[in-house]
């Protein structure tokens, strides 16, 4: 069941890529109209900005692996 559940919540979240992609053309055209350091600022600031939530997804990734490896042990 809990697999079931998370198959689910993958495939809802997955439904939202084309919103999310329009953020890189904003982002493209507005880099194209700054100077070098300022779309290096910008690059800066988006690398810092993805880098929380993936930093967030692997923690809960090696918890869940982690609790998965010792439960299947025990059994």
């Amino acid at each position: 069941m809990k697999r079931m559940g998370l198959m689910l919540a993958m495939l809802l979240a997955g439904g939202y890529h084309e919103a999310i992609a329009q953020g890189c053309t904003v982002c493209t055209q507005t880099a194209a109209g700054l100077g070098a350091s300022s779309a290096q600022g910008l690059n800066s600031g988006i690398v810092y900005l993805a880098s929380i939530p993936l930093i967030f997804m692997v923690t809960v990734g090696l918890i869940w692996y982690r609790r998965s490896r010792t439960t299947a042990t025990e059994e």
